[in-house]
């Protein structure tokens, strides 16, 4: 069922939105906002949910905050990598969530944490504990990042690929699961700790690993799940089969869908960070797949939003 719609991903991070075309982040603000509005009609009280910023910067949310960015949404998200990527050690959590608090009274969803395994499996299942620990009770969403690592053969969405060292190399190595499906250490470790911390996944278009993930995250005991639908992908051919697939196999989980990336035809650089010509045409996405799915697979209970109005069914 979907839990909440959350607009784009890692909006302050070059690799997914490019700053260079808009430094102050005025049109993302804008495409945030329409995309909020264009929620908001498709369904009167699905929580949205501005996303996740990385680095974690309050000078980011404040800009948010000023052009009345954080007006249109029930919560904000924050990732981190501290293992990984991050200039701060992982016992920092607590007091990088406190830095956003300072900025904003919404919940603070953490929508992507994790741990590679680049260097040994036992690093990140030491990682898996410690985040849990340090973030269960203190975060309403943990979305641990993620299920299976991404496959050799594809690429990892970075700016400047293997010249990034072994920084890019780490994106590769994220799952509890490896590329052959089979568990590494951390894997054994997760049910502890579900269903308090979720999962992000990354679904590619026609993702061979689809029911494969079901069945793992059964396993698990998952009971909330993120994910993306994507915009670039919205034009591809048979898109929408493949998007009622994917959603259908995932109906059973709370999902807090992700909303991001630009087709090349529709951005003002052909990149799927770029902003697009037209905010409009992002928002009109973004309401066709919500009112698509929360017809198909309803609204999850556990999202009842903040506000003062009685939630309908969303059953068809």
């Amino acid at each position: 069922m979907i839990e909440a719609a959350k607009i784009w991903n890692e909006p302050n991070n070059k690799s997914h939105w490019d700053i260079l075309i808009d430094p102050d982040w005025a049109m993302f603000a804008s495409l945030v906002m329409a995309a909020c509005r264009a929620i908001r009609s498709a369904h009167p009280t699905l929580p949205r949910v501005l996303g996740g910023i990385s680095p974690i910067d309050p000078a980011f949310m404040r800009n948010m905050q000023a052009r009345g960015v954080l007006d249109h949404v029930e919560a904000v998200a924050v990732h981190g990598f501290p293992l990984d990527w991050n200039l701060w050690q992982i016992g920092e959590w607590p007091a990088k969530l406190a830095e956003i608090k300072a900025v904003t009274s919404h919940p603070i969803w953490v929508t992507e944490v994790g741990a590679s395994s680049f260097g040994a499996e036992e690093v990140q299942a030491w990682g898996l504990s410690r985040t849990a620990e340090l973030l269960i009770g203190r975060a309403p969403r943990i979305h641990w990042y993620s299920l299976y690592d991404l496959p050799s053969t594809w690429e990892a969405t970075t700016r400047h690929k293997e010249a990034e060292g072994s920084s890019y190399y780490r994106h590769f190595h994220m799952g509890l699961l490896r590329e052959d499906g089979t568990p590494k250490v951390a894997a054994d470790l997760f049910g502890r700790y579900a269903p308090a911390m979720g999962l992000c996944q990354w679904f590619h278009y026609e993702d061979h690993r689809l029911n494969d993930a079901v069945r793992w995250m059964r396993r698990l005991g998952l009971t909330h799940l993120r994910t993306g639908l994507s915009w670039a992908d919205s034009f591809r051919p048979n898109a929408l089969d493949w998007f009622d697939r994917q959603m259908d196999a995932l109906a059973e989980f709370q999902v807090t869908v992700t909303f991001c990336f630009t087709p090349e035809h529709r951005g003002l650089e052909p990149h799927h960070t770029s902003p697009p010509h037209d905010v409009n045409e992002f928002a009109d996405f973004c309401a066709l797949m919500i009112e698509r799915y929360c017809a198909k697979t309803g609204l999850a209970p556990s999202a009842a939003p903040r506000l003062p109005i009685r939630e309908p069914t969303c059953a068809p």
